[in-house]
């Protein structure tokens, strides 16, 4: 897992050079269709890529987006009509044939359909009229790093393409991840997740909270805190948090919450309150020091598109560091293979 947290830098330079070209041409084609709206299906970590997607396409396309539920066709035999709507199975494997099966009933039903993945010999690959291959290359530990944050950027340079029409992107977010790679590297450098582990090793759970974009960094790092060291972690935007979970929040549970510079940081500000009126122990993911902090993880101050492919690579250390200080192996959870089928 070390390793593959590592790799990331690499993998965001290898896919803005050598995919580039891959990614604009399926970004011209989408552009060209003018979808109504955008429909994503994918499991677990991908899960919360697909979710970042939602919030590119409705934001910076003003285009629809939703989740797909995979049982309402691989379960209960259902056919939504997804006629002129792009539908998206995002998955490191393409392995899972309940995503084969959303994307191939879409196609039925007259939809576009477009697979992202680490694997283009993949039956989801395979099934869909168009592909991205991240090429985040061999992931060694169970628990998904690299190829997560592949699909981000995958997904972010998709959406930015088919927003300029021609499947290029424009000149200020060429500019943007240009440097991508070094404020990866920079990200890791400067963690402090190993000594924060130490902190919080004995913790009974934990939550995790952010807004916008930094909702599925929230949720992507609940998910690496439970299958890497077995502990209780519970995800929610921040306005979810106050309609109810607040109440839950006290000194002993740790409370990591991503504010950024952006809207979606902003809107954090008050969930803050709320938490250090409750006198939570908050950890905050961001460029700033922010009122109520217990503790911060530092991270460059970015917009937050960008912050998504940042920001949870500290958590991603977190979650590892954690587990090895419980006893734990983070590269292999229990109960837990690489690539998982569901029907």
């Amino acid at each position: 897992m070390h390793q593959d947290i590592g790799e990331q830098p690499e993998v965001y330079a290898g896919l803005l050079s050598n995919q580039a070209a891959q990614i604009a041409a399926v970004a011209a084609r989408i552009s060209e269709l003018k979808p109504r709206s955008i429909v994503f299906t994918a499991r677990g970590t991908s899960d919360h890529a697909a979710l970042y997607g939602t919030y590119l396409s409705e934001i910076r396309l003003g285009i629809p987006a939703s989740l797909a539920s995979p049982s309402v066709m691989s379960v209960y035999g259902g056919t939504p009509n997804y006629a002129g709507s792009l539908v998206v199975g995002v998955s490191q494997s393409g392995g899972s044939p309940d995503l084969t099966a959303v994307l191939r009933a879409a196609s039925k039903s007259g939809a576009t359909t477009l697979a992202i993945t680490n694997n283009p010999d993949s039956p989801l690959a395979e099934t869909a009229d168009l592909h991205i291959d991240v090429a985040a290359g061999h992931e060694r530990a169970v628990a998904a790093t690299k190829t997560y944050t592949a699909e981000l950027l995958a997904l972010l340079m998709l959406i930015e393409g088919i927003r300029t029409g021609t499947g290029t992107l424009a000149a200020p977010e060429q500019e943007l991840l240009a440097q991508l790679p070094d404020l990866a590297s920079q990200a890791l450098e400067n963690s402090v997740a190993k000594e924060l582990a130490e902190r919080y090793r004995f913790a009974q759970k934990l939550i995790t909270t952010g807004r916008g974009y930094a909702y599925p960094t929230a949720r992507e790092t609940a998910l690496k805190l439970m299958e890497t060291s077995y502990v209780p972690a519970l995800a929610f935007s921040g306005a979810d948090l106050l309609h109810g979970p607040l109440a839950m929040a006290d000194s002993a549970v740790p409370v990591l919450a991503i504010v950024g510079s952006g809207p979606g940081g902003h809107a954090m500000r008050e969930v803050l309150t709320r938490l250090d009126e409750r006198r939570a122990d908050i950890v905050t993911i961001g460029p700033h020091d922010l009122p109520g902090q217990s503790a911060r993880m530092s991270s460059p101050d970015v917009d937050e598109r960008v912050a998504a492919m940042l920001d949870i690579l500290p958590l991603q250390e977190l979650a590892m560091h954690i587990a090895i200080a419980r006893g734990e192996n983070p590269d292999a959870p229990r109960g837990l293979k690489k690539i998982t089928e569901t029907y």
